[in-house]
């Protein structure tokens, strides 16, 4: 089958990015995939990291890439539609995330829809966004309803598309996992000399945003410290208030036992904080998944997580981690302990690797492929 993609790829930073090449590399083995990435995905006032690409990483997660469009100019959407009506790809698949593309996605898949024979498939890894207003769900009606067929992968999503677009042809699957990231082997113990940390090690990974819950974590983390000598490692680029999160953890007096990298992780230093770590702890507020979850689990790592989204469909609560209500310090303090005191890692860890095969990109692409028998 003839394929073109419409995503970020390497250099952009992310888990948009990380999974758009991962998904392209793996329909490579069984199809003619051409990959169009962007030469400007977001102007530069509405992104709130301190860079888009990722120029530190040197073991680097990439496929060959057309760096043609330009999320902001419709110049560009037009020359990369003349493209894909030249090529004629049988299937054409994009990646909905916000509504900031819906521009983009709408006169691409409108024109497409009216003048070219190929299908459209949009890949939706959130159908609204964590503070979505009305018009977001206007927005993705608009970008959305021209499409053939979707793939989400969570409850929620496919409720959510259900309620914008009912006769939508969906297909829900679970995330893939990252196991691409384990670029050498380290040792728990070597990770946890080369972060200076002695104890059990509690890792909150990932860009700080507010609905991720790391306030609820920290907040969580008193009574751990009463019951167990455990640090909190918090490893990920702060895309909000740092301040506010240090006020709380001196208010708390829990400074000494909690390490911050307020820094974009590169590539190949994820290994060590993910190796360094005997627990993930995401408290989300709000999600639909968890790009974040899928790498924990591509290091066999136990996960706890909130009841929020799709991420009790992929953290199974009592066999791969615990799930807590959303916005509960105590909840979440008492799986913590709970955790480390029934000693649960080996059973949980060898519970990830048995469900390997579930979270398979060939999986992925056997989905993608059953929407296609008759194209």
């Amino acid at each position: 089958m003839k394929i073109c993609v419409i995503g970020p790829t390497y250099p952009y930073r992310g888990g948009i990015s990380h999974y758009n090449t991962l998904l392209c590399e793996t329909l490579k083995k069984k199809h003619n995939v051409k990959s169009i990435s962007f030469k400007r995905l977001y102007p530069s006032f509405l992104y709130p990291g301190e860079n888009q690409k990722d120029l530190e990483s040197k073991e680097r997660i990439k496929v060959s890439s057309e760096f043609s469009l330009d999320s902001i100019n419709p110049v560009t959407w037009l020359k990369v539609f003349s493209k894909i009506r030249k090529e004629k790809p049988d299937l054409l698949i994009l990646h909905w995330w916000t509504p900031f593309f819906t521009p983009l996605c709408f006169t691409l898949s409108f024109l497409i829809k009216h003048l070219a024979e190929t299908k459209i498939l949009f890949v939706c890894h959130n159908i609204l966004q964590h503070e979505a207003r009305f018009i977001d769900r206007i927005l993705t009606k608009i970008a959305l309803k021209r499409s053939d067929f979707f793939v989400v992968h969570s409850n929620e999503d496919h409720e959510n598309l259900k309620a914008i677009l009912p006769g939508a042809e969906v297909k829900q699957t679970v995330h893939p996992t990252y196991e691409v990231f384990k670029f050498t082997k380290i040792s728990e113990s070597e990770a946890k000399k080369g972060l200076e940390l002695k104890n059990k090690v509690v890792l909150h990974f990932g860009f700080v945003r507010e609905y991720k819950g790391l306030k609820i974590l920290i907040e969580a983390m008193p009574k751990v410290l009463e019951k167990l000598n455990v640090n909190l490692l918090i490893a990920g680029e702060f895309w909000d208030d740092k301040k506010k999160y240090m006020d709380i953890i001196n208010e708390l007096r829990i400074e000494r036992e909690v390490s911050i990298i307020d820094k974009y992780i590169p590539n190949e230093d994820v290994g060590l904080y993910f190796s360094a770590a005997d627990l993930v702890v995401l408290p989300y507020i709000s999600a639909t998944q968890s790009g974040i979850i899928q790498i924990a689990f591509g290091f066999d790592k136990p996960v706890i997580t909130t009841n929020v989204g799709g991420l009790p469909d992929v953290v199974k609560d009592g066999e791969t981690g615990f799930i807590v209500p959303a916005e509960d310090s105590n909840a979440l303090s008492d799986a913590i302990i709970r955790y480390f005191e029934e000693d649960r890692e080996r059973e949980f860890e060898a519970n990830i690797k048995k469900q390997k095969d579930i979270f398979s990109w060939d999986r992925m692409v056997e989905i993608i492929e059953s929407f296609c028998k008759n194209i």
